[in-house]
């Protein structure tokens, strides 16, 4: 599935995909000593899921996302939760360097799943001069993609997916051990203290939602015709339903790299 993340697909990607629970932000706020005088940026922003909740904690939030209609949503997101102290950067992983002297002694850079589409290992690195003393970054994964989980369900939906793209599916979006351990010695390198904390919760979906997400998940040029949505919902439908209920187990990883 590819990148893409505009038009339709940012409602989609801000109405479906999973926020967090508030255990994840007491988890990075502990973890930094985050306080009211703290500055956060969120790499890959998307549409606020993380900046957003994070911006009560701390004086104030940047969300940096390469796409302007990810940052609308976003933008509205916090006014619509009345928040004022987060900034909205038209920006990806290549420009963080630019930031230097605009956002310099960050309490945390938070990082969610968009990470697998930046180099990883020189961001890493580039981001240290920005921190402060016992600042870091927090690499947050929100669980395993919808048809990569290991239920009757998803194992039905991604037979459904890859019929549809024509290949097997099986990309996990940096949430696999393979990704993660990576992450891990890439910030090692880099000269990080390495930490790792994790957050477990469950919940039911509708075939509704899993539809939605799996449209949050595609670009916008991947997104079926208007025409063939129907069938293709049809499709994703009589393929679950036989295995409802829909529950979904997530384990958020908060994979942390602090200064020392």
């Amino acid at each position: 599935m590819g990148l893409g993340f505009s038009g339709e697909v940012t409602e989609f990607y801000h109405r479906y995909r999973r926020g967090y629970p508030t255990a994840v932000f007491d988890a990075i706020t502990a973890e930094f000593a985050l306080a009211g005088d703290d500055v956060v940026l969120d790499l890959g922003c998307g549409t606020g899921q993380l900046a957003v909740p994070m911006a009560a904690r701390v004086r104030a939030v940047a969300g940096m996302d390469p796409s302007p209609d990810m940052l609308s949503r976003a933008r509205r997101a916090a006014a619509d939760a009345g928040v004022t102290n987060a900034s909205w950067l038209l920006g990806g992983d290549t420009d963080v360097t630019s930031l230097n002297s605009l956002l310099d002694g960050l309490g945390v850079v938070t990082i969610g799943q968009a990470l697998h589409w930046m180099d990883h290992a020189t961001l890493f690195a580039a981001v240290k001069p920005m921190l402060r003393p016992g600042g870091g970054i927090a690499v947050v994964t929100n669980g395993v993609p919808l048809w990569l989980q290991d239920s009757d369900w998803s194992r039905a939906l991604l037979g459904v997916l890859s019929d549809w793209f024509g290949q097997p599916l099986t990309a996990a979006c940096g949430t696999d051990d393979a990704s993660q351990d990576r992450y891990r010695a890439a910030l090692a390198g880099a000269g990080y203290d390495v930490g790792l904390r994790t957050v477990e919760y469950a919940g039911d979906l509708t075939a509704a939602e899993i539809i939605g997400g799996v449209y949050s998940a595609m670009g916008e040029d991947e997104l079926p015709p208007s025409g063939e949505r129907p069938a293709f919902e049809d499709r994703i439908r009589s393929a679950i339903e036989p295995h409802a209920p829909f529950r979904e187990p997530v384990r958020v990883t908060i994979l942390t790299g602090r200064v020392p």
